[in-house]
């Protein structure tokens, strides 16, 4: 299998690196925030077994309590009800989370307004210059969001509510019904902007990409060692089953 041992040596070489897009896990990770009257995410908590003592003298070990949408993650398309006859996480083609991946970098238009939604038209601009998206990838949307370390600063509440970027309802839908992407990647909280409850129709890549059977990855890092095109995501959820997502460590390959 030559492909396979040439990658191999390129990764010992160092000529394909292994960039980690995953942002740590732990009772700090930022949640998502929902109206009280809704069921609430659950925070990351360890629960210690045992730790080299009387409970286990030869081993640590740990159990552990989150929700399925808690850090980076990812969302199969039965987690909206708009794919609610569509897979659940464990019967998502593992073809999937390996795939090709564009980085769109709009981090000096959200360091103007927080609010900064992409368009259509900036999607199109980026397959214009750096050739055409690819058939079954990733749009990855670099933000600096991921630069927001805290609750506080990653929800960033304001008088109009939670305030971050993301795709505008248009380019949802446009993403979901006539790209040749499998979904998008995030650097906040949810694959949603902010204010995208106010949207028609509300919370619309999540509407419109898992309605479609796409996929979303959420609360990404490091974007900014990724090149505009050319790397490869592994993105392997849990095989939860039932689930309608999962904690992921998700890796980039990007050939220097």
């Amino acid at each position: 299998m030559p492909v396979l041992t040439d990658l191999l040596t390129a990764l010992s070489a160092g000529s394909v690196r292994v960039v980690d897009l995953t942002a740590p896990l732990s009772d700090a990770t930022p949640l998502l925030e929902l109206p009280e009257q809704f069921g609430q995410t659950a925070q990351f908590q360890l629960e210690e077994i045992s730790r080299y003592d009387d409970r286990g003298p030869g081993w640590y070990w740990n159990n552990f309590r989150t929700g399925e949408h808690t850090g980076t993650h990812f969302d199969a398309p039965s987690h909206w009800v708009t794919g609610k006859e569509l897979p659940d996480v464990d019967a998502v083609p593992v073809g999937a989370f390996v795939a090709p991946a564009v980085v769109l970098d709009v981090t000096d238009r959200v360091a103007d307004d927080p609010n900064f939604l992409i368009e259509v038209a900036d999607v199109e601009a980026f397959a214009a210059e750096h050739g055409p998206l690819p058939d079954g990838g990733w749009l990855l949307c670099r933000t600096g969001w991921s630069s927001r370390a805290t609750q506080e600063e990653m929800i960033n509440n304001t008088e109009t509510g939670p305030t971050s970027p993301g795709l505008s309802a248009e380019c949802a839908r446009w993403v979901a019904e006539e790209s040749p992407l499998q979904g998008i990647g995030v650097e906040t909280v949810g694959t949603d902007a902010g204010s995208a409850h106010s949207f028609d129709p509300a919370f619309p890549c999540h509407a419109h990409l898992l309605g479609n059977g796409k996929y979303g990855l959420a609360q990404l890092q490091n974007l900014d060692q990724l090149p505009p095109t050319g790397a490869v995501v592994l993105a392997a959820p849990l095989k939860i089953v039932g689930g309608s997502g999962s904690p992921v460590r998700v890796l980039a390959l990007v050939e220097d």
